[in-house]
């Protein structure tokens, strides 16, 4: 064997040299080798193609891994804001009796962090609920995506906790979530504000690694951001314990329960102590939302804004009805004039594949649903946000996550099966007061099923033939085309007398005969 000297390289007989040894190595591990023969680390690739550690590029070319500090240590996020020392003395120069925040009784060293961000006038959710919540009582709000309700309940966390620390693994506040990538909303949206007052936040959730996520409760946290199922396992191993939690706050309480969290979100507010501050918020307030309120809030103080939510009066609602031969078509005939949408599958499999069609046909598009890694969904989101990819293809359950501002359109490529659904589903646009663009592909058999589950959603939509809008299909030629009639037909006689079970005739003329792919149905016209 070759013995080696440190102070100059190999001292036996062995037939490989240094320098040759070296050379294999790089050749075989694939990277880039240094003057001397040497493999050098930086930027290079892992053979399964993930990202280095040292952050160098993938072999799929996405790119290098965000700096997310010492591992060991427990990291930072990798979108928390860099240091700025210009941003540091604006901070400290805003007055903060030019924010209607600090009459609320936020604490003014948040106030100033909003301020410097421009959120100076509290939202209408903002304005009812704070001033109760910072009053300790417990609160009940009902408000729609996108009102602000993040704030609205985390600036009285912050201010209730101010002034203390938590004991390791035991949090002093809690706030409940539905999915992961609304914890991760809520913690990048509270973060910034919670250390302006040298509070920890601790973001737990399914699919990620516990050693993480173990170490940190270890070190000790105020507030913790979880997801039901990864809070009840760090509560059965005895890494988290509930007894010193002075308050709890469950955000999208109903998609909680639509998602059958409820007999675990029931154990986990029963385990928290008699006496404590509880919010709820929530888009509707029936079922198993209304069974928590009357087991776990005492007298609260109910606050219902935007009553009349349904109507979506920010949005422009409208049906396109195609053939269903010439769905896809129309599809990335619509994605390529509407950047900035979010579409909604019914199916895991469906959201995969559209997506992977409309990458083919030139539309940067990714997928969001629950069979993708956490890793992947964060990457896809964030693709998405940075405006690298211009569409994202979810389903329901995954988008409930997606709060991301400037989103112009949603397309409902597979309709909603509920106006609940329908709603959620359209509040991913026209978010704090903007306006957007619903649009739902139909085919014609959808049309009339569809027409029902709208008059009870309390929208009105504009039914439009696709072959009817002129050049690309904006919100603007939508408006612009004119209303579909629908056209009745009477059941076609199977021979004996009666409709014939397989087709009670077709409500619009064109869409096509038999299983071929129909002549000029519902397609869009070339000119």
């Amino acid at each position: 064997m070759t013995s080696y000297d440190p102070a100059g390289g190999s001292t036996g007989t062995d037939s490989r040299s240094s320098s040759g040894y070296r050379q294999q190595r790089s050749d075989r591990r694939g990277g880039p080798r240094r003057e001397d023969g040497g493999y050098r680390r930086e930027g290079g690739f892992r053979r399964d193609g993930e990202f280095r550690r040292d952050g160098g590029f993938r072999r799929d070319g996405e790119g290098r891994r965000p700096f997310r500090g010492d591992r060991r240590q427990g990291g930072r996020p990798a979108d928390r804001r860099p240091f700025d020392p210009e941003r540091r003395a604006a901070i400290e120069a805003f007055d903060p009796a030019g924010s209607a925040f600090s009459g609320m009784g936020v604490p003014d060293r948040v106030v100033k962090i909003l301020g410097v961000d421009g959120i100076v006038e509290p939202t209408p959710v903002q304005a009812a609920v704070i001033p109760d919540a910072i009053a300790g009582r417990d609160v009940l709000g009902r408000a729609k995506t996108g009102s602000g309700k993040t704030l609205a309940f985390g600036l009285p966390i912050l201010a209730r906790l101010d002034g203390k620390r938590s004991e390791p693994n035991r949090p002093r506040a809690l706030i409940i979530v539905p999915t992961r990538e609304l914890a991760g909303q809520v913690t990048t949206a509270l973060e910034p504000l919670a250390e302006a007052l040298r509070l920890r936040m601790v973001t737990v959730y399914g699919g990620a690694p516990y050693d993480r996520q173990i170490r940190r409760l270890d070190r000790g946290a105020d507030v913790v951001v979880a997801t039901p199922g990864r809070l009840s396992d760090l509560i059965e191993k005895g890494i988290c314990k509930l007894d010193d939690v002075e308050v709890v706050a469950l955000d999208e309480a109903d998609h909680l329960c639509d998602l059958g969290f409820y007999p675990v979100v029931d154990e986990l507010l029963a385990a928290t102590p008699e006496g404590g501050q509880r919010m709820l918020l929530s888009a509707t307030l029936d079922g198993d939302v209304d069974k928590l309120v009357r087991r776990h809030l005492n007298d609260p103080a109910k606050h219902e804004i935007d009553p009349d939510a349904g109507s979506v009066t920010t949005m422009d609602h409208h049906v396109l009805v195609v053939g269903p031969y010439n769905k896809l078509e129309v599809m990335t005939e619509l994605m390529r004039a509407n950047p900035r949408s979010i579409v909604f599958t019914r199916t895991k499999d469906g959201a995969t594949r559209l997506a992977e069609d409309l990458e083919d046909a030139g539309v940067a598009a990714v997928d969001l649903h629950g069979d993708l890694s956490q890793r992947v969904r964060e990457r896809n989101l964030d693709r998405f946000r940075s405006g690298r990819a211009k569409v994202v293809v979810a389903t329901d359950v995954a988008a409930r996550g997606i709060h991301v501002d400037g989103v112009g359109m949603v397309v409902h490529f597979d309709p909603a099966g509920e106006p609940k659904s329908y709603l959620h589903r359209s509040g991913r646009t026209a978010r704090a007061g903007a306006t957007g663009a619903v649009v739902t592909v139909a085919t014609p058999r959808q049309v009339r099923g569809l027409g029902d589950l709208l008059r009870r959603a309390g929208v009105t939509a504009k039914n439009v033939d696709a072959r009817a809008v002129e050049g690309p299909i904006t919100p603007t030629s939508l408006a612009d085309a004119p209303a579909m009639v629908q056209e009745r037909e009477r059941p076609r006689s199977s021979g004996n007398g009666r409709p014939n079970r397989s087709g009670s005739g077709r409500p619009y003329k064109g869409a096509g005969a038999g299983r071929g792919r129909p002549s000029g149905g519902y397609g869009r016209r070339r000119d």
